[in-house]
């Protein structure tokens, strides 16, 4: 399917220190079609941390009916804000806010972007995040940060890739420098969610617990949840974070394939109600599931 693409659409976000860019990815083609908040990693790439990250996902996401949005993050590498803003240098609240301000402003979107009007649906909302992205997805879905909320009663379900983990197995790097990630409470992130974890994605920088700490998602909180993990995948899954960008250390086409496949066949089944998404066989990987 043919897709477009419209960036930038500049938001005006009262107190925000600077405007809220997105990014819009769509078919050309179709009705009534699903939304997905994405929300970026952090990476030493130029902009893997923006609206342009995510390629391999977002264009494959928009072929097959999504409308896509991404948000560049007060966090971005992009924007290079002074230490001395305030949240950061993670902005981990203004990250979930942003993906509520972009719910909040569908309206303004549709404007910039008439080529979406009375197409898309705007109760079918799934939130997906990589890394950082996934604590934000998290916190969009339940998950707690220093006893603050952000849940969006607006988002449906959510994807996790190689997100954050429970508080008490971080490094002292992150207890230095984020100290926020040591208070982390899944037990009221009740919406359903698809978390994806690698059994080679150490994470030494982040975690002292090795590859299950990405896991933790799935395990400590309550309700729907289902756990892909991907064989030999490192935090980068194979390139989803972009084409060629530094940080894929496990470079593999076919494990990105498969998180397009899955991740796919997944949001469907929740937004759409049309597909069983353990019905797609994978030999990259195994599935684990709770109610």
């Amino acid at each position: 399917m043919t897709v477009f693409t419209v960036s930038p659409i500049v938001l005006e976000i009262p107190g925000r220190p600077v405007e809220l860019q997105v990014k819009v990815s769509a078919p050309t083609e179709g009705v009534g079609l699903p939304i997905l908040l994405l929300s970026h990693g952090q990476g030493y790439s130029n902009h893997l941390s923006s609206l342009n990250g995510y390629a391999p996902l977002a264009n494959h996401w928009a072929e097959q009916g999504f409308v896509v949005l991404q948000p560049t993050h007060l966090s971005s590498r992009s924007l290079n804000l002074p230490a001395t803003t305030p949240g950061a240098p993670m902005f981990w609240r203004e990250r979930a806010e942003d993906m509520s301000h972009l719910i909040d402003r569908l309206d303004e979107i549709e404007k910039a972007v008439p080529q979406l009007q009375n197409r898309w649906d705007r109760t079918r909302i799934a939130v997906v995040g990589h890394s950082m992205g996934g604590h934000t997805a998290s916190l969009l879905l339940g998950m707690r940060t220093e006893g603050v909320s952000l849940k969006d009663d607006r988002i449906r379900a959510g994807v996790l890739l190689g997100s954050t983990g429970r508080g008490d197995a971080v490094t002292d790097v992150v207890k230095e420098n984020y100290s926020f990630m040591q208070d982390t409470d899944f037990s009221e992130m009740t919406a359903p969610a698809l978390v994806v974890a690698g059994d080679a994605d150490a994470s030494e920088h982040l975690t002292t617990m090795g590859p299950a700490w990405h896991a933790d998602p799935y395990h400590l909180s309550p309700g729907p949840k289902d756990l892909l993990t991907l064989f030999g995948a490192e935090h980068g899954f194979g390139g989803v974070s972009g084409y060629d960008v530094a940080e894929t250390t496990d470079e593999s086409p076919e494990r990105v394939a498969a998180v397009q496949q899955l991740t796919t066949a997944y949001l469907r089944g929740q937004l759409l109600g049309t597909t069983d998404w353990q019905d797609v066989v994978t030999e990259q990987g195994r599935v684990e599931s709770k109610s």
